[in-house]
């Protein structure tokens, strides 16, 4: 038990000790994640369209 406080109370010190990101930071890095995933959704989904129209010309 007394390793379980002792951890936690490690853990609450490093947490002092982090660099947090400012609001504008923050919102910046999030528009770019999201910016960034929602590309990659079209991207695959397009390359994806594209090998299937493909299977299917040389199937047929």
């Amino acid at each position: 038990m007394q390793r379980v406080v002792k951890f936690f109370n490690e853990v609450a010190r490093e947490m002092k000790r982090v660099s947090w990101p400012k609001r504008k930071e923050l919102v910046n890095y999030t528009i770019t994640v999201l910016a960034t995933v929602a590309f990659m959704t079209v991207f695959f989904a397009v390359v994806d369209l594209g090998i299937s129209s493909l299977i299917r010309f040389v199937l047929e």
